[in-house]
């Protein structure tokens, strides 16, 4: 298959495109490095350091024996996406040229407005630009679990619900309840897919994935092919940073009572998942919904399970919960539904008890890099 992944530059992205090129699929990508630039603006930088889009593209050459085509732009720009794909062609585009951090969306009007206009403007683009050339293109757009907030019911798989409205019974999207702009703008990305998908008979996978942890991938087999690793406040998922944390001798920072509850999934498992998801699209003009995660735990447990790591390998860390610096709820009912994976011969090849020990190995060599980005672990933007 010929694949187009917007947003190739990311964490995500570019373990994706490595395990499509290793599988015989012709990838390209578009990236406008926006990742880079703000990690550097919040004072940090990726754990392992990245290669250029240039170096990154002869890596795959070497390592890989494979071709890819890494486009440095903006996924916004309609024009750019319209030549891309006329040109290459793909059976599917991977939409996760979005930004992606809570924290970074929260730190005032500016940030907020930018997450809000360059997610919707990307998808709106993106949607446009398929529909216009060829509607058959399968959209593969990644969502998260935190669009549906933590309601008092099961989370079903679907992008419908039935509810009785004035006695009578009705059909609804699924209800959403953003914890950030961030996440607002994801809520938007995904009523504006199913509205153009519905006028244009549009056919799309919307992931909605929980948050992702891990160092590397099968195909990550050195350090020219690294995929880039968040740690700090800003751009760090919950594991990720616990494990730095641990590795520093810091204390491991649950915010608040520590009881937030999530699905987790690891990068090994996540890019598999798109895998088999691309290679098994919907039927032609679906719109499928897909809960993507391994894994449920609240964010105590998972310091303890970090630390007990930690101290198997040597490390003396503890467990200190700070302030929590967001508005959600800390204690919450939470039972997200999940078939479709499953369904498609999806297993879980990694868990987090095993991963967390790895991950900590694989960030030993990059200590002392890491102890001149540790001021910005610590929480410090607020929701109020």
């Amino acid at each position: 298959m010929r694949v187009l992944i917007l947003g190739i530059d990311g964490y995500i992205g570019w373990a994706l495109a490595l395990r499509l090129l290793a599988k015989g699929h012709e990838v390209a990508g578009i990236d406008n490095l926006s990742t880079r630039r703000f990690s550097e603006e919040v004072g940090s930088d990726s754990a392992f350091p990245l290669p250029s889009p240039k170096d990154r593209v002869n890596a795959v050459k070497k390592k890989l024996d494979a071709s890819l085509d890494f486009i440095v732009g903006d996924a916004k720009d309609k024009k750019l996406l319209e030549d891309t794909i006329s040109k290459f062609k793909p059976d599917v585009v991977v939409h996760f040229a979005e930004q992606r951090s809570a924290p970074f969306s929260m730190r005032d009007y500016n940030h907020a407005w930018y997450t809000l206009e360059n997610n919707l403007k990307s998808t709106l683009s993106l949607l446009y630009a398929v529909s216009e050339i060829d509607p058959s293109i399968h959209i593969l757009k990644m969502g998260t679990m935190g669009e549906y907030g933590t309601p008092n019911f099961d989370i079903p798989e679907s992008a419908f619900v039935r509810a009785v409205i004035n006695g009578k019974e009705d059909i609804i999207p699924t209800p959403k309840w953003g914890g950030s702009y961030y996440h607002w703008s994801k809520i938007f990305d995904t009523y504006l897919i199913m509205f153009k998908g519905m006028l244009s008979s549009l056919t799309v996978t919307d992931i909605m994935q929980g948050p992702v942890y891990g160092t590397k991938t099968e195909e990550i087999i050195d350090e020219e092919l690294r995929t880039r690793f968040d740690f700090d406040e800003t751009w760090g998922t919950v594991i990720n940073r616990y494990c730095v944390e641990a590795l520093l001798g810091l204390p491991i920072t649950p915010y608040g009572k520590g009881k937030q509850t999530r699905g987790f999934i690891s990068l090994e498992d996540s890019v598999e998942a798109l895998r088999l998801l691309i290679e098994n699209p919907p039927k032609q003009g679906e719109y499928r919904v897909v809960n993507q995660f391994a894994e449920i735990f609240n964010v105590y447990e998972l310091a303890q399970i970090v630390k007990n790591a930690a101290v198997e390998l040597g490390l003396k860390t503890e467990i200190r919960s700070v302030e929590n610096p967001r508005i959600e709820k800390e204690e919450h009912y939470y039972n997200p539904e999940i078939k479709i994976l499953p369904s498609l011969g999806f297993r879980p090849r990694k868990d987090v008890r095993g991963e967390v020990k790895i991950m900590i190995k694989d960030l030993i060599p990059y200590k002392e890099r890491l102890e001149r980005f540790k001021h910005v672990i610590m929480p410090k933007t607020r929701w109020r």
